[in-house]
């Protein structure tokens, strides 16, 4: 890989680029999924993709490939190439400084070598045994939409001009199960999953089933309430959609944007994490970086391009994708509270719990935020009720700020993960 791509970059050199660098990702991926015990499918692809970007001075290109043949990554090269010359110059492209670039590559352990040798039957053993713990859990779990195994296991490669190159391995798997309930005529379905770098840390397949089975459960009987202003608090699988993008927050850089409980932290080094890498698109290294710290923003997502614009260094969290080079998250993290998520709840004498939120209602240019949701209504401290068929409607900068509860159960169970949280006041509008 790395003298493919080295010589990708010599030869986008020869035909006029001034700079240049190029990624390469080498993967293969499986997918068994059972339904009502019986096989549905059972898929294995190998993909790769190359992507090269070139500077002609401060001209920028980018194209992309799957075909690694002499021909196909000649034309690359020459659409590239050819592109740049008749692109407008734009005084902050470029490559990063070769200072900035990762001074190494560290093994952060997110290859799992030995968890790629089951085979499909195996596979499709643990999908089985997932949506059977679910479906022998209870009979009103009288349905079901299925099990899913999935693996993917990856090489990852990146070069420039500048003389530096580097490249890691990365594997990850997951296990889904998704059971129907059914109970005086009403349906509820609810899901749950396991995902890790290491096959042996997924949980239980009996584990996940009869988890998924219980969330089900838990919804049957799912009513509407009436338009209110409640406390609402998140459980952890549906808090972490808060604060995946925040272009609301342009120009704000030190400024107090949210409680002083709220510390937000995106960690791309994080050892045996589900977005981590040892370096980034454009071959910075990796690192913890807090974004807010006690309340106050500190810091945003940068690549190099994107840090020049705001006259502020690169965090290292460039992405390479076939249009080129965009921004992403790692790990990004709400940092956990003291709180018990019990004790939350029962602080709230009424209110809305909420464990799924459905549909995209989420204005990042201005923060306005409505979403339908799915939870449990909250009495006396207790969850008295499902809850289903409402809406819940705020302003992200007002939700950051009206944050006054947050637990203390984080689990890295996603690349963006958080506690529970409890947000003052939210509208939750129903009938």
């Amino acid at each position: 890989m790395d003298d493919l791509l080295t010589d990708l970059l010599r030869r986008a050199g020869a035909r006029g680029a001034t700079a240049a660098d190029a990624f390469l990702i080498q993967e293969e991926h499986s997918t068994v999924q059972v339904r009502l015990g019986q096989v549905e499918t059972v898929k294995h692809a190998r993909e790769q993709r190359l992507s090269l970007r070139v500077f002609k001075s401060r001209a920028a290109a980018s194209a992309s490939t799957s075909d690694l043949s002499r021909a196909s990554l000649d034309q690359l090269v020459d659409e590239a190439v050819g592109l740049s010359r008749v692109t407008s110059e734009d005084p902050m492209a470029g490559l990063p400084a070769f200072d900035e670039l990762a001074k190494e590559v560290p093994d952060l352990d997110l290859a799992d070598p030995d968890g790629h040798r089951l085979t499909p039957e195996q596979k499709i053993d643990l999908a089985k045994r997932a949506e059977a713990a679910a479906l022998e859990s209870d009979s009103r779990i009288m349905n079901s939409e299925g099990a899913e195994f999935f693996e993917r296991q990856a090489e990852l490669a990146y070069a420039s001009s500048l003389g530096w190159s580097g490249r890691y391995l990365t594997s990850l798997f997951s296990l889904t199960v998704a059971p129907v309930a059914v109970a005086d005529g009403q349906m509820q379905r609810d899901s749950w999953y396991s995902l890790s770098r290491k096959r042996h840390r997924l949980e239980p397949p009996e584990t996940i089933g009869r988890i998924a089975a219980n969330r089900a459960l838990k919804r049957l009987g799912a009513r509407k309430v009436k338009t209110c202003e409640v406390p609402v608090i998140f459980d952890p699988e549906s808090a972490g959609s808060l604060y995946r993008r925040a272009s609301f927050l342009v120009d704000r850089i030190g400024e107090n944007i949210a409680s002083p409980s709220v510390t937000i932290v995106d960690d791309g080094a994080r050892r045996c994490g589900l977005g981590s890498r040892p370096f980034d698109g454009e071959g910075l290294g990796t690192r913890r970086v807090e974004l807010v710290k006690d309340g106050v923003l500190k810091s945003y997502l940068l690549d190099s391009y994107s840090g020049r614009k705001l006259d502020r260094a690169s965090t290292a969290h460039a992405v390479r994708d076939a249009g080129g080079v965009t921004v992403g998250a790692t790990n990004l993290y709400l940092a956990p509270g003291q709180d018990r998520p019990e004790a939350l709840i029962e602080s709230v004498d009424s209110g809305f719990y909420v464990t799924e939120l459905i549909g995209f209602g989420v204005n990042f240019v201005t923060g306005d935020y409505s979403r339908g949701a799915v939870g449990h209504w909250i009495e006396k401290g207790e969850l008295a009720y499902p809850v289903e068929e409402i809406t819940i409607a705020g302003n992200l900068l007002q939700m950051f700020e009206a944050i006054d509860g947050i637990g203390n159960d984080l689990v890295f169970r996603s690349r963006v993960s958080s506690p529970t949280i409890r947000i003052g006041r939210m509208t939750v509008a129903g009938e």
